[in-house]
């Protein structure tokens, strides 16, 4: 301690540019910490986002949503016809389609739908194409690209069946990029727009045993980023929605907890914060937000501990112990059998 304050003497007296300097670096670092708190706090609890009335909103535009027959996509439908959208719903299963469509027409009917069904994972191009061929009539004012595949279990690469990883590809980059360039062109002619990416953490965090859908995932902010800076000037809105877990077939999980949301108060919080950052406020990932409040405060928290390093090695030792749990079921219902 000694020694500490004989430097500090030293400094002072006999260097006190310095000092000076020194003074004004943890000046500027601590108002740059208070400022990026506050920030987080004001977007995240109290600031409104943009309002949809801006991108169509009880004007007869359209909402595409994609992934839309069940969990987040079936409530971003349910939500957006619930602000004033019609919607445009896409997924694989038709009869889940229909009847999430009617269920829509029936609680909101002054509210129009309609549905399509494509399995993205096919890369087909006439596909592709009668998809493009409905949407360029519409007026669309919101994207969702929601539609997305994860790994059946956390798993090596080397381990992964070859025909999953070119799944996970095909749709969460594949269908995010082809459906955005079949939609975009009229919102540039409109002037306005919103394309909402549905993210994840696994892309902020490089994800061990997760590798090729951590990639993806990684693949969508940047797309996002890019894409964003190109459109900003005929006033349309791009933006990642980083995601932690939300109750949902594709996270397995069941049941809500603190971080871990119902799709319903999920779905809120984003088209409530449409256009802030909220827990991305640190700015390592433009055009991201991370709009719910409990993965804002974890998001933010990994941002300001800096430490990428010591959160891929949990990640990795998480997963192995999820692959742990899951061979071990796995083998439990075969004995079963």
């Amino acid at each position: 301690m000694s020694q500490l304050a004989n430097l500090t003497t030293t400094i002072v007296h006999d260097r006190p540019w310095l000092a000076t300097w020194l003074l004004a670096l943890g000046v500027l670092t601590a108002a740059r910490v208070t400022y990026t708190t506050l920030s987080f706090f004001l977007q995240t609890f109290v600031i409104p986002g943009q309002s949809l009335n801006r991108f169509g909103a009880k004007k007869g535009a359209w909402a595409v949503v994609t992934g839309a027959s069940d969990g987040i996509g079936k409530e971003f439908s349910f939500q957006l016809a619930k602000a004033g959208f019609n919607v445009f719903l896409v997924a694989r299963n038709t009869e889940l389609l229909a009847s999430t469509a009617a269920a829509i027409e029936q609680k909101y009917p002054s509210v129009s739908t309609r549905i399509h069904s494509i399995d993205f994972a096919k890369q087909d191009d006439a596909a592709y194409e009668v998809l493009a061929a409905q949407l360029k009539p519409l007026d669309v004012g919101v994207l969702v690209n929601n539609v997305g595949k994860s790994h059946a279990m956390p798993a090596y690469l080397v381990d992964t069946p070859k025909e999953e990883i070119q799944d996970i590809i095909a749709i969460n980059v594949g269908a995010t990029v082809r459906n955005t360039y079949a939609i975009l062109p009229g919102m540039v002619a409109r002037k306005r727009g919103l394309i909402l990416n549905i993210g994840s953490f696994a892309g902020a965090v490089p994800s061990p045993m997760l590798a090729t859908y951590s990639g993806t995932k990684s693949f969508l902010a940047t797309f996002s980023s890019a894409l964003a800076e190109e459109v900003a000037a005929h006033n349309i809105v791009v933006e990642h929605v980083n995601t932690y877990f939300v109750v949902s077939k594709l996270s397995k999980i069941r049941k809500p907890s603190l971080l871990t949301p119902m799709p319903g108060p999920y779905v809120r919080s984003v088209l409530s914060k449409v256009d802030l950052p909220c827990g991305a406020v640190s700015g390592d990932l433009p055009s991201t937000s991370t709009p719910y409040w409990s993965h804002a405060v974890l998001h933010y928290a990994m941002s300001m501990l800096n430490a990428p390093s010591k959160i891929i090695r949990y990640t990795h030792n998480l997963h192995k112990d999820i692959r742990r749990r899951a061979l071990r079921k796995l083998e439990r219902e075969a004995k079963a059998q």
